[in-house]
């Protein structure tokens, strides 16, 4: 079967336009699509360096301007992957130019801007989608599908965790590559659209809206300096959030996010408690899912250990031999094929941009929470 080519146009060569390349490279390889990513250009500030990522990836060609890329006749989908403060700016002239637009996440710097975005992709009728990449955990993916088959039945409870601690030394300086994070111009906020996004995209799709919330912040160095000017400025970022929360559904929530917890890289984990049975899941062993059901014989019942590698379970069917594990970079590519897929029977994959407009109102509720004291609702 010829496959219909779909050239690429990723924006950004740092960590995360690592593995959107990756993805894009990889997918024909495992999943049989109807569409076959053509890794066409890459785009990045300094000449020498873009080029050198490109001749690496396999890349065609590269420029150094994004509007230059966004403009070309033969790009047919732009892939942002560069800080936040650029995702609304260029999926906006990529939509006008009639583009498909994926973006990291968060979506944007504040719903304002996520609503043009949105406005923007929708009235071009483009493709898009938020690299929210944690739904195409397979274990994630399976918990999605017990919690609608009704396995769960009524959910209780949902409490979530982002614990990193890179952050910690008061000699860190904010601003510039790789530690845009801790510029608040370039990143919106901290934790709370970094870390917590991921949790709240997760729960929304998991468990549905949530209509209120409550939440501290706290930024623990007050002064940095600023890599790009050299001086001594004010964070303005979030350290450390944690809020209370109450979904749609009636239950209730725990958020928790800091790059201040000493001894944890990257550790994300959810448990969702249910009338019938309950789940938790731990990016630091993403192909377990483990899972309670009160319907087990009582001289059994227990958390059973599920270890997600047989063809049966989500996406895995398209890898090895069961038993064999995948890991973070394959949920990349899950996404790309999902993406793919849904060009070609018509039903659009998400995140897309309204979803991550969903999560972007979280995040806005939270801050406004943090700031105010008070409950704060969703919009």
């Amino acid at each position: 079967m010829t496959k219909k080519k779909i050239n690429v146009g990723v924006v950004g060569y740092g960590f995360m336009g690592r593995t959107h390349s990756n993805a894009f490279g990889k997918v024909n390889q495992f999943f049989k699509l109807e569409h076959q990513p053509v890794l066409k250009a890459v785009c990045g500030r300094n000449a020498e360096n873009v080029a050198a990522f490109a001749e690496n990836w396999g890349y065609e060609s590269s420029e150094t301007d994004w509007r230059a890329l966004v403009t070309r006749a033969d790009i047919d989908l732009i892939d942002i992957a560069t800080p936040n403060d650029s995702h609304a700016e260029i999926a906006i002239a990529a939509a006008a130019a009639g583009k498909m637009v994926m973006c990291e996440k968060p979506l944007a710097m504040n719903p304002s801007q996520a609503e043009e975005m949105v406005a923007a992709v929708e009235k071009a009728g483009v493709a898009n989608m938020v690299w929210y990449n944690y739904r195409r955990v397979p274990a994630v993916t399976l918990a999605k599908q017990l919690i609608d088959e009704g396995k769960l039945g009524r959910i209780f409870h949902y409490r979530a965790k982002f614990l990193q601690d890179w952050t910690i030394s008061k000699d860190i300086p904010q601003g510039g590559a790789g530690l845009w994070r801790l510029d608040v111009n370039a990143a919106g906020s901290g934790v709370t659209g970094d870390l917590l996004a991921h949790c709240i995209d997760t729960a929304l799709w998991l468990n549905g809206g949530i209509s209120q919330v409550t939440a501290m912040t706290e930024t623990f160095i007050k002064e940095r300096t600023h890599a790009l000017t050299g001086k001594v400025e004010k964070v303005g970022i979030d350290d450390a959030s944690a809020f209370l929360a109450r979904f749609s559904n009636g239950s209730l929530a725990t958020f928790e996010a800091t790059r201040y917890a000493r001894g944890h890289k990257a550790l994300y984990t959810f448990e969702i408690n249910g009338e019938h049975a309950s789940i938790f899941w731990d990016l630091h062993d993403l192909h377990r899912l483990q899972y309670f059901a009160h319907s087990d014989e009582g001289r059994l019942r227990g958390w059973r250990s599920l270890h997600i590698t047989d063809g049966d379970h989500p996406y895995m069917k398209n890898w090895w031999v069961p038993g064999l594990q995948i890991g973070y970079e394959h949920t990349f590519i899950h996404q790309v094929a999902d993406f793919l897929g849904g060009l070609s029977d018509g039903k659009p994959a998400g995140p897309t941009f309204r979803d991550g407009l969903a999560t972007d109102y979280v995040t806005d509720a939270v801050l406004r929470s943090a700031a105010s004291g008070r409950w704060e609702n969703v919009s």
